[in-house]
Order: structure tokens, then C-alpha cells, then sequence
């Protein structure tokens, strides 16, 4: 299918996403105290470092030509706590399809209806925000509430309202496009935004600039974040960052990725992080959304956790929403005065007039001369039929798909047709096929369609927006623990890899909030505690030497240390600093059950989770 240059950025980035995240890039982060952090610096500069990110607790540099091994060696200092590589984070978008005119009135996206927002009512006074952490929010487009949102720039990637192609404007459409008669409106119309441009030029950002953006984050009052992006591995950097927000009460949402596959990308398959897949308006699971396994480990010493796969999904296949001005094109249809679905193929430009029937269209058919001819998919090419059309003497074309759905598809490469032709969906065939005059147009437009888990993420933040904003006592991990409990369960019945806990429902989020009080009722999607899971915790076992090392993660403790508990037994309180290693020195194997809870306190608890030697 022919896209713009643009439009074919975003699918390579997106189809990429995994692979180009590993790639060498000289890059890495340097956790160090705050107070030391000038001496390191210095030093980094002096051995040829160049400081990217200047973080809370790290410096992010690049050392051109060193890997890892060699930074670690020329950085042997003891101020220093860690070096780890500065993995790359790419745009979660696969594609987006030019269709759609939104520019005369309000559009509501068909995800706003499955994921039930538009039934309940956004609480503006409530004090939400959430924080967009992207490619920057066009300053242009009517349908935001621009009183209402704020950003931080960066030196790399310029201003937050200046796009970086429409990738960022697109997300936070979804999320807060005002009720306001034009354009679209989001899950949580008008909420609050602060925007975060994190991708540069080339459409690629670090890890380490996330981390960094968590902090501004939290320090504009958000109580969301927002990340439709990821790519490949992990650093402790980036997930305490993550974990650091979450403990403090709120929610950090991202995109499982597009690859179509198993593998888990990041920051998504963080434990402190809500990873969200795609679904399409049918209900099923878009082909793109990544699965990964809620195991991790091998043979004994694997271990399953439910925050490290998919936990919910939401609408993100062909959803329309805000573009930055004129970057998109749109079309329309209309069949004796009433509007259809349909979808740009080329040629921009209007025409109206009497429908004519050219079945396949695989010759010249003097008949259609002064018309509109009206096509049916199959046989010969989309271009062959737009031509035949044109030397007929029609004035515009529509192609109706020979399968159910709308047909989305371009004239190829040499298109040298002049005529506007559009696509039309199999199910409206006998009503436009039955009707007496067609109108047609295809132009530029600020609304437009994309694909991608980026789509369904922001649709779940916005829907949290939404839901919080009418119970803004409860924590962020509370809201999680409620979209999960609440989502309409999809695919194989029960909690699976694909849809997670199933596709969420905003409407029934709320009531059962209303119903049940923050703490919910009962294990919140999957815990064992009563009133449990507002602790998310993860494991993984290790032996060296015969010692058993066991490390714990978890995050959503609120105080300010916490009570680790192995089989059922107190191992002892440690600070709640969202990571504790538990040493076991009896000889063998054995199974262990881990979890923590809140300082004397048996309600507010984690998960179980199991590791076996």
C-alpha cells in the first residue's frame, strides 16, 4: 500500500520496534548520589563523554566507539553505583490509514462506545492529569483545551508544542480532545495534559529519557503516565523511575508493541507499569499487539506474574483522532443526501453527480460518462478500474470491497488518474448500489486514522482519567486494580496473554469502585490477599556458590518501609525502596512464596509470588 514518507517513518519504527532497540548506540546511564553527581560528570566529560541527560540520581552519556565494558572501566570511581546501556524507545504505531472527515463536526471513536466512556461523566474538578510522554502536541489544532496543558522542552528534540510529526497529537487526542462540536472528543474530554517531547528528528528517544521525564512528570502534578512506546530490554534505571511514580500513588500506563509476537518491550513489561494491548472494533485482538508470557525464568526457577504481560486492552486498530493541521487526509461519502463510511485512495479534489453501475470495471463503458461510477472490487487492479473510469468520461470513482470491512488501499506508484476515488465497505454495497446521486471529496484534514497498541494506550489512560476523576481518593494502583477487575473478558475465558483481563469498561469500572470503595472487592484481578494487589510484586531466584538469592520488585507500598513475607512466615521489615534480595542458605531445592505488605499492616498486600529451585 503507497503511504507518504511520514506514514512509512511510523511503520518502520513500529515494526522495528524490538529490533532497533538493541542496537549499539554508544550510549549509557550513569546512576550516581546527586551530591556526587558533579565529580562524575567532570569525569565523564574528561574521558571523552558527551552528557545527554542530566537525571534525578543518573547522568545519561555518549561514549563513541565504547561498549559497556570499556565505559564501566574508564568509569571506575566509586561514586558511581551502576552503568548500564541507554536502551532506545521508538513510537508504537504501525500505520495509519488516511480516512475520515471530522472537520465539519463531531466524530466519536468507536473506542469511546466499546470501552463504555461515553457513560460516564468527566469530573473536571477533580484535579486529574496525565502526563504524554511522546513527539510533542501540535499547538494548532481547535480541539484541546489549551488552558489545560503544559509541557517541559528539551534541548534534543526542541519545544513540546511544536510536533514531531503526528504520532503525539494523534495519542493525546484520545486522551482529552474537548466535547466541543468539531474534531473528535477523548475518553476523559478537556482532562489536564502535560506534554513531554522525548523523540528526536529521527523518531527514536532513550531510555534514560524517559526516566528523566518521569520526574518532570511527577513534578508537574500528574497523577498518569502515558507512553505509547517501547522497544527492547530492560535497566534498573528506567524501572525505578517507573516504580519510584507508581509508589507515590499513581498510575503509569504503556503499549505491549506491535511486533505480533511474544516478545516483552519496554517499559511496558515493567512490573510498575500497566501494559496494554490492542483490540479492533469487533471485539478481537488486533494481529499487531504483542503477547508476551506472564512467566519469567526457566524450570525451577520460573516464576508468573500478571504486571509483566498484558493487563487490559482497549480499542487500536484504524482509530480516528487529532493530527497536527492539514497532516492528514480525509474523505467522504454520501449516497442520496446520507453519509457512509469510507476511505481516501487518491486524488484530492470533489465531485457529485448520478451514480452509474461499472460492475468490475474492466473496460471503457460510455454509460459512465458525467457520473460517478460505482465499482465493485476483484478482477483487475484498484488503478485499471479508476482508469477505465476516467476514460469513460466519470468524474469520480468508488471501489466497494469484495470482503466484509472497509477497503483501504491507493492506486499504486505511477497513478496517473485524476479523478477522486474512494473505498467503500462490503456491508453498505446494496445501499449505495440502490441510490440516485453519490457525492464524493477528498482533502486534507487535522483528524486522522492510526493503528498501533500507541492507540489503545492512551485510550486506557484517558479512560483512567475518567474513572479517577470520580473517585480521586483512591491510588493509582487502586484504579488498575479496578479497570482489571471490571474489563469484559475476551478470548480464552479467564485472564490470557492476549486481551490480559479482557477489554476495558469505564462505566463498569466506576460503579464497581462506587459499589466496593477503592480497595475493590475482593482480590482485584488475580491477588490472594482480601482487599490485596495494591502492592504489585515480581521475583526472580538465583543460585551461587549452593547460597539461594531470591530478588523481589514490587511497587504501590506507601509506606515507608515494608514487611516481606516468605511461605507465610515474616522474613523481616526493610526499607520500602521497591527492590529487597532474600538469601536462603539451606542446601537442596525447595519452593518459596513471596509477598509484601504494607508496615504492620495485613490488608495491603502484594500478589503471591513463587520461585522454585
Amino acid at each position: 500500500m503507497k503511504k507518504n514518507k511520514l506514514a512509512l517513518a511510523l511503520i518502520i519504527s513500529g515494526l522495528c520496534a524490538a529490533g532497533t532497540a538493541n542496537a549499539a548506540n554508544d550510549r549509557y546511564i550513569i546512576q550516581v548520589d546527586n551530591n556526587k553527581k558533579g565529580v562524575v560528570k567532570a569525569l565523564a566529560k574528561k574521558l571523552g563523554g558527551d552528557i545527554k541527560v542530566d537525571g534525578n540520581g543518573f547522568i545519561a552519556a555518549q561514549f563513541t566507539g565504547h561498549d559497556l565494558a570499556s565505559v564501566k572501566g574508564l568509569l571506575n570511581n566509586p561514586h558511581i553505583k551502576l552503568v548500564e546501556e541507554d536502551q532506545k524507545r521508538v513510537p508504537m504505531a504501525l500505520y495509519n490509514d488516511d480516512a475520515g472527515n471530522a472537520m465539519q463536526q463531531q466524530l466519536t471513536p468507536y473506542a469511546v462506545y466499546q470501552s463504555q466512556a461515553d457513560q460516564v461523566t468527566f469530573d473536571a474538578n477533580a484535579g486529574m492529569k496525565v502526563c504524554v510522554i511522546d513527539s510533542g502536541l501540535d499547538a494548532t489544532n481547535p480541539d484541546f483545551i489549551w488552558g489545560n496543558i503544559t509541557g517541559d522542552n528539551d534541548s534534543g528534540t526542541g519545544n513540546w508544542y511544536d510536533n514531531g510529526g503526528p504520532h503525539g497529537t494523534h495519542v493525546a487526542g484520545t486522551i482529552g480532545a474537548a466535547d466541543n462540536n468539531v474534531g473528535v472528543v477523548g475518553m476523559a474530554p478537556g482532562v489536564a495534559m502535560h506534554i513531554i517531547k522525548v523523540f528526536n528528528a529521527e523518531g527514536w528517544g532513550y531510555s534514560s529519557d524517559l526516566a528523566h521525564a518521569a520526574d518532570l512528570c511527577s513534578q508537574a502534578g500528574a497523577n498518569i503516565i502515558s507512553m505509547s512506546l517501547g522497544g527492547g530490554g530492560s535497566n534498573s534505571t528506567e524501572s525505578n523511575a517507573f516504580a519510584t511514580f507508581t509508589s507515590a500513588g499513581g498510575l503509569v500506563v504503556a503499549a505491549a508493541g506491535n511486533d505480533g509476537n511474544s516478545v516483552r518491550s519496554y517499559p511496558a513489561g515493567y512490573p510498575s507499569v500497566m501494559m496494554v494491548g490492542a483490540n479492533d472494533a469487533n471485539n478481537q485482538i488486533a494481529d499487531f499487539s504483542q503477547f508476551p508470557s506472564c512467566t519469567s525464568g526457566r524450570g525451577k526457577r520460573a516464576t508468573t506474574d500478571e504486571t509483566i504481560c498484558v493487563e487490559v486492552t482497549a480499542g487500536g486498530v484504524d482509530t480516528l483522532s487529532t493530527y497536527p493541521a492539514g497532516m492528514a487526509t480525509s474523505a467522504s461519502l454520501a449516497a442520496d443526501g446520507a453519509g457512509f463510511a469510507t476511505s481516501s485512495m487518491e486524488n484530492s479534489g470533489n465531485a457529485s453527480g448520478t451514480a452509474y453501475y461499472m460492475g468490475t470495471a474492466e473496460s471503457v463503458d460510455a454509460g459512465a460518462a458525467g457520473k460517478i461510477c460505482m465499482i465493485d472490487r476483484g478482477n483487475i487492479s484498484f488503478y485499471d478500474k479508476v482508469n477505465n473510469c476516467e476514460n469513460s468520461g466519470g468524474i469520480g470513482a468508488v471501489i466497494i470491497n469484495n470482503e466484509a470491512g472497509m477497503l483501504y488501499a491507493t492506486l499504486g506508484e505511477t497513478n496517473d488518474t485524476t479523478i477522486p476515488a474512494v473505498g467503500a465497505a462490503l456491508e453498505d454495497r446494496s445501499a449505495l448500489l440502490s441510490s440516485t446521486t453519490i457525492g464524493i471529496a477528498i482533502g486534507t484534514s487535522d483528524y486522522g486514522f492510526m493503528s498501533g497498541t500507541s492507540m489503545a494506550t492512551p485510550a486506557v489512560s484517558g479512560i483512567a482519567a475518567l474513572v479517577w476523576s470520580n473517585h480521586p481518593e483512591c491510588t493509582g494502583t487502586e484504579i488498575r486494580d479496578a479497570l482489571k477487575a471490571t474489563a469484559e473478558d475476551q478470548g480464552a475465558s479467564g485472564h490470557d496473554v492476549y486481551f490480559g483481563h479482557g477489554i476495558v469498561k469505564a462505566a463498569d469500572a466506576d460503579a464497581y469502585l462506587t459499589a466496593n470503595g477503592c480497595a475493590g472487592g475482593g482480590d482485584n484481578g488475580g491477588g490472594t490477599t482480601p482487599g490485596g494487589d495494591d502492592i504489585s510484586l515480581s521475583t526472580s531466584g538465583y543460585k551461587s556458590k549452593g547460597t539461594k538469592y531470591i530478588d523481589l520488585s514490587w511497587s504501590g507500598a506507601a509506606t515507608s518501609t515494608v514487611d516481606v513475607y516468605r511461605n507465610g512466615s515474616k522474613v523481616g521489615s526493610v526499607a520500602n525502596t521497591n527492590s529487597y534480595t532474600d538469601t536462603i542458605t539451606t542446601k537442596g531445592g525447595g519452593t518459596y512464596t513471596y509477598q509484601v505488605c504494607e508496615a504492620q499492616n495485613t490488608t495491603v498486600c502484594s500478589n503471591n509470588s513463587t520461585v522454585t529451585f
